[in-house]
């Protein structure tokens, strides 16, 4: 049985929180060399009582005793690894919502563009696609509140808000002379994690940005429509796109590769504690109906993302085309520090896939390596790297760490040389096969740091 609190991989969920307790017992049968680790322990805790007193009376300004703390329990996480932290209350709420899929807004991918924000495109059945809110949009104002000088997630946040309120933007429309207002009211909104399509009129092609709680039902249903949109028997396979997938809850990523698959492990994870040593399997019923699948990932492909790439990898279930995933082998608790106190993201454990084989800091290389044709203007920047490459992370099997792979995905189809060798597979045409690299310098991409966001 899990316990009451969900684990995550790159991004975050909910947890329960912790209880330290000491009981006297205990205490009485210490011996000698615990009782003086203990005394070590407290000498140092304090220490940091000294250092703190000695910043509050002496800093050249008057600090705030609250960012202090914050300061110093934030320190202390980040010094274990890359991926713990500490989050202040807005952080963890942040988070929730992200996890979640799900939260009151009004519907519209945006980004920010020039200093203003920028619609990437409107939600279907949302109060932004029934006003009538168009791609390429510019918002000025939110409640008469000029949007220019504000940062994406404060315009975000902005528009985000309980259900059933209203908040009213002005617009700028290419072709319109005058800007428009308009009056939305606050629904709740669905982040789509999971996109599809028929591919080449006989191909599923699914897409999964994200593993929060919408996306195996998500999953599910995109597989029933375009089973059913392109015909049972004339399906010729699934294509399965995890590039630039950063991960997520970690059991969505294990209900994911269920729907794969008919049996045998998923992933199991290994920690201090008992808690934190799990074998998830699978259950009967693959949704595919035993269809071809191909996977495709990349070097921005982490965390959940390889633990469904490395369960349809090692059980044959599927082929992985692209190239070497990012690394990331551990998993992270989310422990709530109780109301206005935000929380801890806590790595408790490692995963390795049903082979036994931990990906921390070594990735998953694909069957099939695919390098992209990068655009001259792209390739200065080519300096993303791996789990390997992060300061502090935890150590993958010794001699055998790798980072860096390429990450860049072309904006148009028709120049993704990995789908095009996918569809190909699937067709059964004969391609010529890469051997996966085995070098460390594989032609990378950084994707863009700023992400659209769903309001």
């Amino acid at each position: 049985m899990m316990r009451k609190t969900s684990v995550i991989l790159l991004s975050a969920a909910a947890g329960a929180a912790l209880t330290l307790f000491v009981t006297q017992p205990r205490s009485m049968l210490m011996g000698s060399s615990a009782r003086a680790a203990t005394s070590d322990t407290y000498r140092q805790l304090n220490l940091f009582g000294d250092v703190f007193e000695r910043v509050r009376s002496d800093y050249v300004e008057k600090p705030d005793d609250s960012k202090l703390i914050e300061s110093a329990i934030s320190g202390m996480l980040t010094g274990l690894d890359p991926h713990s932290s500490y989050m202040d209350a807005k952080s963890f709420k942040d988070m929730q919502v992200q996890t979640r899929g799900e939260f009151g807004g009004l519907g519209i991918e945006v980004t920010m563009e020039d200093g203003l924000i920028k619609v990437v495109s409107p939600i279907d059945d949302t109060p932004a696609s029934r006003a009538g809110i168009q791609a390429n949009d510019i918002i000025t104002t939110l409640d008469d509140e000029a949007v220019q000088g504000l940062t994406l997630n404060q315009a975000v946040d902005k528009m985000r808000g309980p259900v059933n309120t209203k908040i009213k933007l002005k617009i700028i429309r290419k072709g319109q002379d005058n800007p428009i207002e308009v009056t939305l009211v606050r629904d709740n909104i669905r982040v789509r994690s999971v996109r599809a399509r028929v591919e080449g009129d006989d191909i599923a092609y699914i897409r999964i940005t994200t593993f929060n709680e919408q996306t195996t039902e998500g999953l599910k249903r995109e597989i029933a429509s375009l089973t059913k949109q392109i015909g049972e028997d004339k399906v010729k396979g699934f294509i399965l796109d995890l590039r630039n997938n950063p991960g997520g809850l970690l059991e969505e990523a294990v209900t994911v590769s269920d729907a794969f698959l008919e049996r045998g492990e998923i992933v199991s994870t290994r920690g201090r504690n008992a808690e934190e040593t799990q074998r998830r399997v699978a259950r009967a019923g693959d949704l595919t109906k035993g269809k071809k699948v191909i996977v495709l990932i990349n070097g921005g492909s982490a965390s959940a993302s390889e633990i469904v790439a490395g369960a349809l990898q090692d059980h044959k279930r599927a082929t992985l085309i692209g190239t070497r995933s990012f690394g990331k082998g551990s998993v992270q608790t989310i422990i709530p520090l109780g109301s206005g106190n935000g929380a801890l993201r806590l790595t408790t454990a490692r995963y390795y896939t049903p082979s036994g084989k931990s990906i921390q800091a070594k990735g998953i290389t694909p069957d099939i390596e695919v390098l992209q044709d990068v655009p001259d203007d792209l390739k200065a920047r080519t300096d993303t790297k791996g789990e390997a490459s992060l300061r502090g992370h935890l150590k993958g099997d010794a001699g055998k760490e790798q980072t860096g792979s390429q990450s860049y995905v072309p904006p148009d189809a028709k120049n993704d040389k990995a789908l095009k060798m996918a569809v190909d597979l699937l067709h059964g045409v004969k391609v010529e096969v890469q051997s996966p690299a085995t070098s460390d310098k594989a032609a990378i991409d950084k994707p863009a740091e700023d992400k659209a966001k769903a309001n």
